[in-house]
């Protein structure tokens, strides 16, 4: 089995409490041996539609490893800043 990722698809509603929850998900990652890929600003659609201003990409070693870092206390305890930041959808891929 290979690696999965979690790509999280955004649209910031507020700066500096993104600032917070951001800064905040690394610690949540590092037990899980998740990396981040990429945190990027859309610069352009070249096909279809997307309605979101930002992408990030983390990649974790297998499924349960995503499974159990969306899981952990130290990330459900995040989820209620993500949610006074942002809008996310937040999507589970295996690669």
């Amino acid at each position: 089995m290979g690696s999965a990722y979690v790509i999280g698809h955004i649209t910031i509603r507020d700066k500096a409490k993104w600032a917070q929850y951001r800064d905040r998900v690394p610690a949540t990652l590092e037990p899980w041996g998740a990396e981040l890929v990429l945190r990027g600003h859309l610069a352009a659609v070249l096909g279809g539609s997307h309605a979101h201003t930002d992408t990030v990409v983390i990649r974790f070693p297998d499924l349960e490893a995503v499974n159990g870092w969306h899981a952990s206390d130290a990330y459900q305890a995040l989820i209620p800043l993500r949610q006074q930041a942002a809008e996310v959808d937040l999507l589970a891929c295996e690669g």
